[in-house]
């Protein structure tokens, strides 16, 4: 371990999601027992660059597991993202001691991580979005309860729809993938899915599958549509005009990011809060902490950037092939 690491920062930046307490209890729990003291970073990098910090102990922390949301607050700083923000945040860091730092969020936040590290801070990233969207893990923090928190809600939509015959065209978040509309929509039968990557027909992609459908005898029909399509309302209203069929649009919306965490979420948020503080006192910086191959690992922020996330191709063929 390195013997010069004194204090360890942890902050969470850009889009909360549920299970990054439980990242942030682990870190500094995993920095108690180094004899290294944890300190909190109010709302992502602009704490580091207003010195809204707090030293925190095993105490501080407990209880936190269950909680979704962050402790640490959260925000996007567009003063960070010039060169003298990043200067103000290094020179921050080293007035107040601070010899690495944990963050917690997606791409922007690992930009962020990386730039800091130019100035000798120690930086390693945590992967916590509901979109699933980092290409470097296989996995990130929150995509489990966010699905769940989908499904629960259209299994109780599914209840009104059938009883009323109608068609519900539901909104799923995501950004600009459709990892989450996917997993949610296999999960609740959706006789659709519709997600960014794939180019969109409406003849072939919603109305074929609910005439098919009808074919079978069946007289409500569901329809996912990821949030980075951007035409949802248009869905809706072609699916009303051009096949007269009862149509509702609900959009599940910022529901999806709140809630108690899952025990995946839990357990792997756990896995990589306490990871990243062994990275960081073995010297370690610039690097995500990152789940492939079933394994918790790391990986260079530079490489990391430089990768894409490709839609999982058997899930999305298992969704076109039994949803009807």
């Amino acid at each position: 371990m390195a013997s010069n690491i004194r204090r360890i920062g942890i902050l969470t930046s850009g889009g909360d999601a549920p299970g990054m307490n439980a990242a942030i209890r682990a870190a500094v729990r995993t920095c108690v027992l180094h004899d290294v003291i944890p300190i909190g970073i109010h709302r992502g990098y602009n704490g580091l660059i207003h010195s809204d910090v707090v030293e925190l102990d095993a105490r501080a922390v407990n209880g936190i597991t269950s909680r979704g949301g962050t402790i640490l607050y959260t925000a996007r700083s567009e003063e960070f993202r010039t060169e003298a923000g990043v200067k103000q945040a290094a020179d921050n860091c080293k007035y107040l001691g601070i010899d690495g730092v944990i963050a917690i969020g997606g791409d922007g936040t690992f930009r962020g991580a990386r730039e800091l590290s130019k100035y000798g801070i120690n930086t390693v990233g945590i992967p916590g979005t509901i979109d699933n969207d980092i290409a470097c893990s296989h996995y990130s923090i929150g995509f489990d309860t966010a699905a769940n928190t989908a499904i629960e809600a259209i299994d109780k939509l599914a209840d009104t729809m059938q009883s009323h015959q109608r068609t519900s065209v539901v909104e799923i978040m995501g950004r600009n993938a459709g990892h989450l509309a996917i997993y949610v929509g296999i999960s609740v039968g959706a006789t659709s899915i519709v997600i960014p990557e794939r180019p969109f027909d409406f003849e072939r992609d919603i109305a074929e599958h609910i005439r098919e459908g009808q074919y079978r005898g069946k007289h409500h029909h569901l329809i996912i549509v990821a949030e980075g399509v951007g035409n949802t309302n248009e869905i809706a209203n072609r699916c009303r005009d051009e096949m007269g069929l009862d149509t509702r649009v609900t959009i599940i919306g910022h529901i999806q990011r709140g809630g108690s965490p899952s025990a995946r979420d839990r357990v792997m948020a756990t896995r990589m809060g306490h990871r990243a503080v062994e990275e960081i006192l073995a010297g370690g910086t610039n690097l995500i902490v990152c789940y492939r191959n079933s394994q918790i690992t790391t990986i260079p922020i530079d490489e990391a950037l430089t990768m894409t996330k490709d839609l999982d191709e058997y899930m999305y063929r298992v969704a076109q092939e039994i949803t009807i």
